[in-house]
Formats: structure tokens, sequence, C-alpha cells
């Protein structure tokens, strides 16, 4: 990668880091007091700072699903799907805070040298203007997509309901379930050329399916980023005694590199 594009790359991420933790501060000080005069301005210049972001980030056009991404956090919806009023402050912030979150695990493919040629110094890739990465089509086992696509969904609301354990494990979960649903679409003998160990998969560790994923080629260094309580998230719920305190940096983090290594997994999205 050019050092330039990876440096402005990065001061991209630095600054999204920071907008980040201004809306999880922002976020705590209104669930303590929604109507806190002084909470809701400083929310709205952060709304703000995180459009001008957003806009540089989508290359100005309205179309990128970053842009669309932002403009939906707005919306409170109806069951049939309408718009029917603004969102409350909290849960616009909680909703661009997933916005910023998409951009930094999309970034963080760039960072590590896993984009796509023509990406813009100021914009994020064309390919990603159809959909958010939220969908799991490229899952070979069809018995499989239903029950990740729920996982998902439950992942998120894990997270607005701020239970980060639940949160972490689910998304742990849904990202063993597809790295284990590729490497078996592989093969055992392909995979065995890449030094995976003996025996079945099934019978791997969740890290070493990671590993092995990399060597093989099937999924790229997005998973450096796993924080050490996720990748040892099955040790965990075997644990009879208290369980390690998962952080919402943690959860979150972890929610960036599923998001990563689905783009991996499905590089057309």
């Amino acid at each position: 990668m050019d050092e330039s594009l990876a440096a402005q790359i990065d001061t991209y991420l630095a600054h999204l880091e920071g907008l980040i933790r201004r809306g999880l501060e922002l976020r705590d000080r209104l669930a303590i007091d929604s109507s806190d005069g002084s909470a809701i301005a400083a929310t709205r210049a952060w709304q703000e700072d995180c459009g001008v972001t957003i806009n540089q980030l989508s290359g100005g056009s309205k179309a990128h699903w970053l842009a669309r991404s932002f403009s939906q956090a707005f919306l409170m919806r109806s069951e049939s799907g309408r718009a029917v009023e603004e969102a409350a402050p909290s849960e616009i912030v909680t909703r661009l805070l997933d916005v910023l979150e998409q951009a930094v695990a999309t970034l963080s493919t760039m960072n590590d040298g896993t984009g796509a040629a023509g990406y813009s110094t100021a914009s994020l890739p064309a390919s990603s203007e159809a959909t958010a990465p939220r969908r799991f089509e490229f899952v070979h086992n069809s018995d499989l997509r239903p029950v990740v696509e729920q996982a998902y969904i439950d992942s998120r609301h894990a997270l607005e309901e701020r239970d980060y354990d639940r949160a972490l494990r689910t998304s742990c979960g849904i990202l063993e379930a597809i790295v284990t649903d590729a490497l078996a679409h592989k093969g055992l003998s392909a995979l065995a050329a890449s030094g995976a160990p003996a025996g079945k998969i099934a019978d791997w560790s969740f890290d070493t399916r990671l590993t092995v994923a990399e060597r093989a080629g099937l999924i790229r260094g997005g998973c450096a980023r796993l924080p050490a309580v996720a990748r040892t998230y099955r040790d965990n719920e075997k644990t009879a005694g208290p369980r390690a305190v998962v952080s919402e940096r943690e959860a979150r983090q972890t929610g960036q590199v599923l998001h990563v290594v689905m783009r991996d997994l499905d590089p057309g999205r």
C-alpha cells in the first residue's frame, strides 16, 4: 500500500475512534438525563462532526451505503418499515456508533492491505455502496444462513442493551460458524497443504480455525484485532467460576472484526 494512503487511513481511523469515544460518553450522559441541555447541544455538535466525516468517507455520494446508514440512523420506523418520526437522542447516538464502527471495519481492511484496487484516499470503496456488510449469502451451508442472520440481530440487540458479554459471545459464535463453513468448503486435503492440524475441523479450537483460515487465504489479517477475551470465549463458557468481565470496547471491537471477516469471505460485498 502507498505510504501516503496508509497514513491517511490511520488518520481517519484515529478520528473515528475519537468520535466513537465521544459518542459513548454522550450516550451515558443522555441515559442519566435525556433532557440535559448541555448534553443535547454536545450531541448535536457530535452528530455534525460525524456527518462531515461520513460525507468525506462516502466521497460526497448520498447513494453510498455509509451515507444512507447515517441518514437512516435518525429515523424511527413502523412495523411496516415506513419512517414515522425521529428516533430518541440516545437511540440516534447508538445507531451512529454502529455506522462509525462499520466505517472502522471497512478502513481496517484497507489498512491491513486487503482492500481492492481503486480505493479513494477520501472515500470508502464503491463496491460497498450497494449494502452494508450484514448479509450471509456467502455462507455455503444454506441451513446455517438463517441461524447466523438471527444471531447477528441478537448481537446488535445485546449491544443496545449493554449486555457486552452476550454481544461478544454471539459475535464470536457467528465468526466461528462462518469461518468453519469456509474451512469445510475448502476441504481438509487443501487445508493440510496450508499446515492445518490432523483431525476433524470440529475438533479444532476457535483460535486454530482462525489461524488455518488465514494460512489458507480464506481470510486476511483482520483477526489480529480480536481481543484476547474473544479468542478464548469458548474456555470462558466452560469456566465454573465468574467469567472475565467484557468491556464495551471489547464487544464492539469483536463486532468490527466480524465485519472484516465477512468482507474477506465475500469479496464482492
